[in-house]
């Protein structure tokens, strides 16, 4: 529950962010002015020993919830084992077995192989790479609102520009980057099959045009955008996107790294739009909060690449390792159940807001990856990047943390704990209808 002892933020919390800008680069921003000083479940307490419920999740990595006790010993039990060994020197089991996990979870009725590293835009590299390897071809398709990463390759498949790519380049060569079927502002027609249509006759003009399908090593897409503003692609899209790459011999890559692990109300959101990837890149919600990431996919694929060309020195540390298997443990025991639970909730509140509140253009998602899109006005759907300020604002200051997302910064996107009870849920969301109300 909420519990504010101080304004947001507290005193201790405005002396370190005093102390952050003289000794930390400027570059990490934060959407809330808070430190944290301990956190369980889906409540985080700050320094100055205000409680507030947490709808981010650190960017959706702790959906198993703050430092629950079968995680926190797992991690405890391998640190006591050994923290470190390097898996290039000297292999251990854990890695192993979440391999096999993770394998036996991603779709595909063929035989598959994982690589394990640390973050998600170190999955997209390393998938890139793989992908061209495996195809002896150059040329990756990427989608417009997409998010890869901040590394140079996952920066160049990145599509918005500021913050994440003014000033960096020149960025990676042979990439191009193809419509995504963004329903709500499509701009001849709403009707998803239609989109669908004409995005994907738009995609084959870029092929066509500018690249050559004999040309392309991979596709990569968001099956659900995650930075971009959570936008299922459709279903009918997907479908063609998989037999132009099969027909092609081109490796399609999903990245999950934001949907993946229950996020979605299924193990990959994947699932249920249809679509079986040759290769899926996951992280966030992999390991419950510790630093861990990999790419799964189709073993004569992912064996392309001769030994020694991928991997690193901490990829798949054995803590991380031990955190996922607990992890996947926790989703497979009723974790999905919940995450389907807490997605209708959130979607029948905010389904509720979108009727009171004329500024919401469009409520969307899937399970409870959800995000309401800000218009100034629902005929022209000019995006309203400025009330999104005054919520995330009003929201901290009154005990709720919630993050912004978009393209034109024009988002509010939930990623509560898959863990949170439907009691602290209705007290986020009536945090929430409360700033629209205050701000609209």
């Amino acid at each position: 529950m909420i519990e504010l002892k101080t304004k947001i933020p507290g005193p201790k919390s405005q002396k370190l962010m005093t102390q952050r800008y003289e000794s930390v680069a400027r570059g990490p921003f934060h959407s809330t002015p808070i430190f944290i000083s301990k956190s369980h479940g889906a409540i985080i307490e700050d320094v100055d020993g205000n409680h507030l419920i947490d709808f981010a999740s650190g960017i959706g990595v702790t959906s198993v919830g703050h430092t629950p006790e079968l995680l926190v010993k797992a991690i405890a039990e391998q640190a006591r084992q050994f923290i470190h060994s390097g898996f290039n020197v000297t292999p251990y089991e854990n890695y192993i077995r979440l391999a096999e996990k993770l394998n036996s979870a991603v779709p595909g009725k063929y035989s598959k192989k994982t690589l394990l590293v640390n973050s998600g835009a170190e999955a997209v590299e390393n998938a890139i790479k793989i992908a061209r390897t495996f195809t002896k071809r150059q040329a990756v398709i990427c989608f417009e609102h997409g998010f890869h990463g901040r590394t140079y390759m996952a920066m160049t498949l990145t599509s918005k520009v500021k913050p994440y790519k003014t000033g960096f380049g020149p960025f990676n060569p042979e990439v191009y980057r193809a419509p995504f079927p963004y329903t709500y502002r499509w701009p001849t027609t709403s009707d998803s099959k239609i989109v669908s249509e004409e995005c994907y006759s738009r995609f084959i003009e870029l092929v066509q045009n500018q690249v050559g399908p004999e040309n392309i090593a991979a596709v990569i897409i968001e099956p659900v955008l995650g930075e971009g503003g959570f936008v299922p692609a459709p279903q009918a899209f997907l479908e063609k996107l998989r037999n132009f790459c099969t027909e092609n011999k081109t490796v399609l890559i999903a990245d999950e790294i934001q949907s993946g692990f229950g996020r979605t109300g299924t193990f990959l959101a994947s699932e249920q739009l249809g679509l079986t990837p040759d290769l899926v890149t996951l992280a966030k919600g992999i390991a419950g909060g510790m630093p861990l990431a990999a790419v799964v996919g189709r073993a004569d694929i992912m064996d392309s690449v001769s030994e020694g060309g991928v991997g690193g020195t901490y990829g798949g540390n054995p803590i991380a390792c031990a955190a996922g298997l607990k992890v996947f443990e926790m989703v497979e025991k009723d974790l999905l159940s919940k995450s389907r639970s807490l997605g209708a909730l959130i979607q029948e509140r905010l389904n509720i807001f979108k009727t009171n509140y004329s500024v919401i253009g469009d409520v969307r998602g899937l399970g409870p990856m959800q995000a309401l899109e800000f218009v100034k006005d629902r005929k022209t759907k000019e995006p309203n990047k400025e009330i999104v300020s005054k919520i995330t604002k009003h929201c901290y200051e009154n005990g709720l943390i919630v993050m912004s997302a978009g393209t034109y910064g024009n988002v509010v996107r939930l990623l509560p704990p898959l863990v949170i009870d439907a009691a602290t849920t209705n007290e986020g969301l009536d945090v929430l209808e409360e700033a629209i109300k205050v701000c609209q």
